[in-house]
């Protein structure tokens, strides 16, 4: 039997009046239990109530989890305009909506104004005497509580108003019930589906930084936060900042927490870090604390190895996170790190069969063609000197000479080739020059560059290791999209943002095919993405081609 038939019953015998508003009352219950939104079915309850009791206002007041104060208010019959100039909303942590909280039974007033848990009201408030509460159960625990103010006509609220509200608020339990449900399994499967969404992502062959990206992003999605955060070990015994998805992504990345951070200790042990305010928590030591309210600050730990961590702040003022949103968040961050891992052994296992193409590219290009071109340079050389015509002679000598300029640019080419990435020194022009050849390989030409100003000692650290990771985006776009035969890249460290501080600028035009209307702006938004979170832009426009045709992609960021 479930509570709504209890109360029903208890009903018979009672006045003909309250028999005569039963109608009205199945009535209600069945709108009652339309529905599987949570926040739309406390909105119907709430009107519900109201419109059967004959109540101008009418507001539930949902307990939080300490079952101290209200987590939310959701309230009938006040205007915007009302609550406006009421301000923030009841906690339940005073007067007498405090009191039914600690004390949830039915309760009638004729003027609550007078009853000695009464607070009185903040300025603005719509005037209210009469009133009546109930209390709502969902599975047997106090939900929260269901309150009417002022009875229509002047008049006061009756033993029958409280007999209907009560099978209403018994049926409101079970629609709570089911909505909460609903509400619960939904959360999951977002959850579960962003899990999948970053496994997919990271495994398709993102690098790291992207990958370290795809996470922020599905985090702040999934939580509904202000932001994703991913801090890496800075090698120093703290965490820094390493990638970024933020309403306001200014100013966050590259932040340090230092090593004596009871939190940095916390986190590097592989223990998660809950945070009610971020702006208030002692713990927090970041100049970007202030700017966030409640916040999760979870290991990403795979194997017993952390590898860095992922903070999920909401803003100041927001809602705290729940016991279940908690949960799905460690899980995910811990279905993420696995995915990291795996992408990791992924990216390894794909450099090795570079590397070993690259040996065997340069094996070939020594062994055959070096020697061949070799022998024909010989042969040359032998009708060089058996010509009697002087011009032959002279164009015979001049192809001498070019296939001995190709040849020295072949074996530049072998010893490239053959070099591990982490013998080249660690100047950013040698990392741009680097990951040009490196994408020379796949393209089958070797793309220009060209520098302008003293890119080795004017550019950061942070901003280079992101130009390098636009540069690598940026040739991989032309090489998978553009069919280009011809590309150019010009790094600028010159230049003059618009906010006016120096910078450093990076192009990469190519003469191919453009990107078509309706076309995948995935890699786009990547390399706009990176920009923003150090301070600047990233845009595109009409390349090398004829007619303007190809693409240039320009890529800033202060120095």
């Amino acid at each position: 039997m479930d509570a709504a038939t209890e109360v029903t019953r208890s009903l018979q015998g009672l006045s003909s009046e309250l028999t005569s508003r039963i109608p009205r009352l199945l009535e209600a219950m069945r709108t009652v239990g339309a529905g599987l939104d949570l926040h739309v079915t406390l909105d119907r309850i709430a009107q519900t109530a109201a419109e059967l009791a004959d109540a101008r206002y009418a507001a539930i007041g949902i307990i939080d989890e300490t079952r101290e104060g209200l987590s939310d208010f959701v309230t009938y019959g006040v205007t915007a305009q009302q609550h406006q100039r009421i301000g923030a909303l009841p906690d339940g942590h005073k007067g007498l909506l405090g009191a039914l909280i600690h004390d949830p039974k039915p309760l009638r007033l004729a003027d609550l104004g007078q009853d000695p848990r009464s607070a009185g009201f903040p300025p603005g408030h719509p005037p209210m005497r009469t009133f009546l509460g109930v209390p709502i159960q969902v599975q047997g625990e106090i939900f929260g509580n269901l309150y009417l103010t002022e009875k229509r006509g002047g008049g006061q609220f009756s033993e029958e108003d409280l007999h209907m509200v009560r099978v209403l608020a018994a049926e409101a339990g079970i629609a709570i019930g089911n909505a909460r449900m609903h509400a619960a399994t939904r959360q999951r499967e977002r959850w579960i589906d962003g899990s999948v969404a970053v496994t997919t992502e990271l495994l398709a062959g993102s690098d790291v930084d992207d990958a370290l990206a795809v996470v922020a992003e599905q985090a702040q999605r999934l939580a509904e936060s202000a932001a994703g955060i991913v801090l890496l070990p800075d090698g120093e015994g703290g965490l820094e900042i390493v990638a970024v998805s933020a309403d306001d992504p200014t100013g966050i990345m590259g932040t340090h927490i230092p090593p004596d951070s009871p939190v940095a200790e916390q986190l590097l042990a592989g223990e998660p870090v809950f945070v009610d305010d971020s702006a208030t928590d002692p713990r927090m030591v970041t100049a970007i604390a202030p700017r966030f309210g409640p916040s999760m600050m979870l290991p990403l730990k795979s194997g017993g190895r952390v590898l860095g961590t992922l903070t999920i702040p909401r803003n100041r003022g927001a809602r705290p996170y729940t016991a279940a949103e908690r949960t799905l968040a460690t899980q995910f961050a811990a279905q993420a790190a696995l995915a990291l891992v795996l992408a990791d052994a992924q990216r390894d296992r794909e450099r090795l069969a570079v590397l070993e193409d690259r040996d065997r590219i340069a094996r070939d290009l020594h062994d055959l063609v070096i020697q061949r071109l070799f022998a024909t340079g010989m042969m040359l050389e032998s009708a060089y000197r058996k010509s009697t015509v002087p011009e032959v002679a002279q164009g015979v000598g001049k192809a001498v000479d070019e296939l001995d300029v190709t040849i020295q640019e072949i074996r530049t080419a072998i010893f490239a080739l053959q070099q591990s990435p982490a013998e080249a020194p660690s100047g950013l022009r040698t990392r741009v020059l680097r990951e040009i050849g490196t994408a020379a390989v796949p393209l089958g030409f070797q793309p220009s560059a060209n520098f302008i100003g003293p890119v080795d000692s004017r550019v950061g650290e942070l901003t280079g290791k992101n130009l390098i990771a636009a540069l690598r985006e940026a040739l991989s776009n032309a090489f998978r999209h553009a069919q280009a035969s011809r590309i150019e890249v010009v790094v600028d460290a010159t230049i003059t943002l618009p906010d006016g501080s120096e910078g450093v600028r990076l192009t990469v035009t190519d003469d191919g095919i453009g990107i078509p209307p309706g076309g995948r702006r995935s890699g786009l938004k990547n390399l706009a993405r990176r920009a923003e979170s150090l301070g600047g832009s990233s845009t595109y426009g009409p390349g090398l081609g004829e007619g303007g045709s190809g693409t240039k992609v320009t890529w800033e960021a202060p120095l």
